[in-house]
Order: C-alpha cells, then structure tokens, then sequence
C-alpha cells in the first residue's frame, strides 16, 4: 500500500484522484472510484440546481460508504451560478473534502474551512499554487500542459511543472495532466507530489456515465488525438480533435471571436456527445493521456492495477537499479 501526505489528510487508501468532469462526475463513477479506495469528486455544476447536487450527494451514499467529495468551479459568467447556494448544499450534505478550481475562490475556501471542509485547490501555475496555499487550502492540485481541459497559459508540462511547484509548496500536492497508470503515479511521486489526479482515464472505465461508443473512442485514439481551443482568447482548453473543435481552431487562426463560435462550442452540445455516442456532436475534454489509455475495466481493477504494478516498479525496477559498493566489490 502506498501512504502519503495526502492519503493521510482526506483519509483514502490510494493517492488517486478523479477529479471533477463536467458531464462525468456523477454518483455512479464516484461511489465506483471511492469504492476502489481512491478518492472522488461529484461536479456540483453538472447538477443543473443546488438541490438537485444535495440528491445527487445522497444518491453516492447510497452507493458507498468510503470518503468521497464535491468540485467546485468557480468560472467567469454572464449570468453565474449560485455558487453560494451550491456551496450550503455541500457543507449541509456533511462532505468533507472539495476541490475548487478557477477564479480566486478566497471566500468559497473560507467558508469550507470554516465548516471542518478540506479544500483541494486545482491551478495551472507555480505562482497560483503559492496563492492558493496563502489563501488556506489544504492541498493543490497542479495541472500540466498535457491535461483536458483548461491548461492555463504557460505551456508548462508536468516534467517540470511539478517537480517546480514541489520546490516551493509546502502542503500537500496532488500532479494532474496526463496520468494514466502505475508508472505515472510512480513518476508523479518522484517528482514530488503526493498522488495523481486522473480524468480521462476514468472517464474510460465501466462505471462512467458516458456512451461507450465514447469511451471506445478514447481507447481508440492516440496521444495526436486533441486540439487547443480558445488560444487566441488566452482561455485555453484542451478538447478532444473532432470536426468541431478543428472547426473551432481554423476560425480562430482567421481572427473569429467569441460569438462568432459560441454555438459550435455550446456545452449543451458537448452534453450531447456523452449521451448520444457521436463524438462530432460538439466539443468534449480529453487529454494527451488518451494515447496510454488501452481498455475500458472497472474502477476497481483500474486503481488495483495502477497500485500494485506502482509497487513492484518500486520494488524491484528501481530498487534494482542500486548498486551497493559492497555488492559491486564482490562482483
């Protein structure tokens, strides 16, 4: 089994996060993944109402016992969401851990932390990830350049990212963008974090609540398979390559703005893809980890898999790689 800082703050068995997916994170793969004995998050904006995410919060115990928690977003819109209202639905279901992500979320954190809730931040940067530890989170989650969805505009992938944020974080860090198996989360540990997030590789498990024509295509597609939309708006977002979101790019690299692609981006449209199968319907997230993503198991041979052969790489690759002086002598 593998302990670390972070298994020990939220009080899960392995140190694998599903994080929050908009569409995705839905009871049924977050009872799967905390059954597993990883943690996962329900995306409380996938809820169309607040009491719709207490429901949905109530229909994941039913299906568990283990710890499990809530993200999140906070973005920039025209009409936002009642952030306030999802946020009471959150503490009054008695969740115990949340993972926010997007703008300053300073009063969200301080009224989680002022409930006994842990919070996970998720960021793109080094300096975010300073922000947010002096803001009062629990954790950070550090996304690569690598990930699905919004990579920030650094360009910064995980090699260096991580192991940079190590240097300077002093809570604990989860890695995210671009996990997939045993040897990521090996990697991810030696680098300096505390455990991986992974997003489209559980979106590719039994238990996800998307059509399985979409999840074959994961499987099918290789690390090519994505485009960066929104570059020239400095709103990245790593999207799965499709006819739209090539679409999307070419228009772009003409000068169209926002409004101008604001139908072919619709996230009811994006919704569509998971329900009907068709990967052209709209814009769906994915990551360049598609092209180490190889089936479609259950979470709990997914998280078995990646816990045991992360031990044995430990154990014997690279234990076996040091050579004692002494051994070396009697050579």
């Amino acid at each position: 089994m593998l302990q670390t800082r972070f298994t020990k703050l939220v009080g899960v068995q392995h140190p694998i996060v599903q994080g929050g997916m908009q569409w995705v994170g839905r009871a049924e793969l977050v009872a799967a993944v905390a059954n597993a004995g990883a943690l996962g998050f329900i995306t409380a904006l996938t809820q169309p109402t607040p009491e719709d995410l207490t429901r949905e919060i109530a229909r994941c115990r039913d299906l568990t016992d283990k710890p499990f928690g809530v993200n999140l977003t906070i973005l920039p819109a025209i009409k936002p969401p009642p952030y306030a209202e999802y946020r009471a639905a959150i503490i009054e279901s008695g969740i115990k851990v949340v993972e926010t992500a997007g703008n300053k979320p300073q009063e969200h954190v301080d009224e989680f932390r002022k409930h006994g809730v842990k919070v996970v931040h998720k960021c793109t940067s080094v300096r975010h990830a300073l922000s947010a530890e002096r803001m009062g989170v629990d954790a950070i989650s550090i996304d690569g350049f690598e990930c699905a969805g919004h990579p920030g505009e650094d360009d910064t992938p995980g090699l260096i990212l991580i192991p940079a944020a190590a240097n300077k974080i002093k809570i604990p860090m989860i890695a995210s963008g671009g996990f997939a198996d045993a040897r990521g989360l090996v990697a991810a540990l030696a680098l300096g974090a505390d455990g991986i997030n992974m997003g489209t590789r559980f979106m590719a498990t039994k238990e996800s609540p998307i059509h399985q024509l979409i999840k074959e295509k994961i499987v099918a597609n290789d690390e090519r398979e994505t485009e960066l939309i929104f570059r020239t708006m400095r709103n990245t977002s790593r999207v799965a390559k499709n006819a739209v979101s090539t679409k999307v790019v070419a228009m772009e690299k003409e000068g169209a703005k926002f409004e101008d692609i604001r139908e072919l981006v619709a996230g009811a449209r994006g919704k569509m893809v998971y329900a009907t199968g068709n990967s052209d319907e709209g814009i769906w997230s994915a990551g360049q980890v598609q092209g180490l993503i190889q089936d479609i198991p259950s979470c709990a041979e997914l998280v078995s898999r990646i816990v045991r052969e992360a031990e044995a790489i430990i154990r014997a690759r690279l234990d076996g790689m040091i050579v004692h002086p002494a051994a070396q002598a009697a050579e």
